[in-house]
């Protein structure tokens, strides 16, 4: 679909309204699920929403306002509207912040795919859907079996008054099974793939790739297996977390807190702001030497991977954290600016109706040189544990604690007798600077998350956290079952 003669009366509109700068992003965005639970497809849902958003400069402040009228006098009135908010906003400002971004790009961008899910035919995907799902009752206990699928299509285009477009085809795809368990009394579910299925960007080659019919029977019997498990036992012990957990534990004690508006004091919603302080930049000693995090919005697979964020900054990498020393945060253009950097593109939007904010988008934990097996080697007494099932964190994501879905005994480096209901507990940049192991690449896995929440009203945003599983030392462990 072709905006552009709209996006020119809508910039034209706001800058004859008074706008020192305005953008306009156009989207259509087609949402896909299919999901199967206990033998009957449970959800069938296709939904389509088009629109646009557009934000205006005046003297330093943002407005924003969006419609999905698609003529020429409705996208004039919403930018008259996004100058007037922005003229309020100029008007009772303490600070200007606000500023027109660097550079200009006329470029396109596209996700790579190498099979669009699109040409699947519907009754393809719901039947691999039921086999998965009829795999999970490997056993009376699975009480409730789930399969499900999820195919997003964003297709976007960004106008600015000082020239930028900026065309971009987005596709996410995710799937998983989960099995539940009960008897003896209790409850207990496994998920595969990780905690929340497969999720990447690209095409139906992510769930081939998700082998959902080989790993759902394994995924059943461990639920079944865990009903009779012993409980964790609490205490410190070293622990080895696997990669999706790894996934999680980056996303909530890393990713978050390095957002910069949170830094900043500029956001607060969903779990507060940061225990981050932009003078710790070079000083704060974030985890031991063997930890860097990267962010990396061009990642392979990454679910916020892109050709250029919504404000229009093109998409590149940069550190958070550099051999244990935080080094930087995830950004905007006026955020960025604020600390005497340039943006490294981490402005996203749910979708056309919501204002662009600074969003987690792929974050990775770069892999170090142990095997994974060797991880358990000289560890006397510790536990592993895999797929996050809970996760609580105060409001400066400093203090945390989750629950995984399962976990074994390690004694004298050998994996031993499953546990159930395992949590564990820390001080993020005590916990981080007791890591002394991280897997190899062999080990390594961008894990993508579908649903990060953030912002009033709140957004839901794609992030992907690549990670291998590490071992950290002498970590509280049982602490309560969340």
């Amino acid at each position: 679909m072709e905006f552009g003669d709209l996006a020119s009366r809508g910039l034209d509109e706001a800058a004859a309204a008074g706008a020192a700068y305005a953008d306009a992003r156009f989207e259509v965005q087609r949402a896909e699920r299919v999901e199967v639970r206990n033998g009957v497809v449970a959800a069938l849902a296709d939904s389509t929403s088009t629109g646009y958003g557009i934000r205006a400069l005046f003297d330093g402040a943002w407005g924003f306002a969006a419609s999905a009228e698609l003529s020429h006098e409705a996208v004039a009135r919403t930018a008259r509207r996004a100058v007037d908010i922005a003229r309020a906003s100029a008007s009772i400002a303490r600070r200007r912040v606000g500023e027109p971004p660097a550079r200009t790009y006329v470029d396109t961008f596209a996700t790579p795919m190498r099979r669009d899910p699109v040409e699947v035919p519907l009754g393809e995907r719901v039947a691999l859907l039921l086999e998965a799902e009829r795999r999970l009752h490997v056993a009376p206990e699975v009480a409730v079996g789930r399969a499900w699928l999820d195919l997003l299509r964003t297709d976007k285009t960004f106008f600015s008054t000082t020239g930028s477009r900026i065309a971009q085809a987005l596709r996410h795809t995710g799937c998983g099974v989960e099995a539940m368990a009960v008897g003896d009394g209790d409850v207990q579910t496994r998920t595969y793939p990780g905690d929340v299925g497969l999720y990447q960007t690209g095409g139906w080659e992510i769930v081939e790739a998700a082998n959902l019919l080989e790993g759902a029977p394994r995924i059943a019997e461990e639920a079944v297996a865990l009903l009779r498990a012993p409980q964790c036992p609490g205490g410190t012990f070293d622990v080895i977390l696997g990669g999706s957990q790894m996934s999680l534990q980056i996303h909530e004690s890393c990713g978050h807190p390095a957002e910069l508006d949170r830094v900043m004091g500029w956001e607060a919603n969903f779990s507060g702001t940061s225990f981050l302080e932009i003078a710790q930049v070079g000083k704060l000693k974030y985890g031991s030497d063997i930890v860097s995090i990267v962010i990396d919005n061009t990642l392979p697979a990454g679910m916020a991977t892109c050709g250029y964020d919504d404000e229009g900054t093109k998409s590149i990498t940069s550190d958070i954290v550099r051999d244990g020393l935080l080094v930087g945060y995830e950004m905007s253009n006026d955020t960025a600016r604020a600390i005497g950097r340039e943006s490294n593109a981490c402005v996203r939007a749910q979708s056309w109706e919501f204002v662009p904010m600074i969003r987690m988008c792929n974050l990775v934990l770069l892999p170090g040189n142990v095997p994974f097996d060797h991880l358990f080697d000289d560890v006397k007494h510790g536990i592993y544990m895999e797929s996050n099932r809970s996760w609580s964190i105060d409001d400066r994501r400093l203090n945390f604690q989750f629950g995984c879905e399962i976990a074994w005994e390690i004694v004298d480096g050998k994996r031993g007798r499953m546990l159930k209901n395992p949590t564990y507990a820390g001080m993020t940049p005590q916990f981080w600077n007791s890591c002394d192991a991280i897997a190899d690449e062999k080990s390594w896995f961008a894990w993508g998350t579908p649903n990060c929440g953030k912002g009033e009203p709140m957004q839901s945003g794609l992030t992907t956290q690549a990670a291998a599983p590490a071992r950290f030392r002498n970590v509280s462990v049982g602490v309560g079952y969340a």
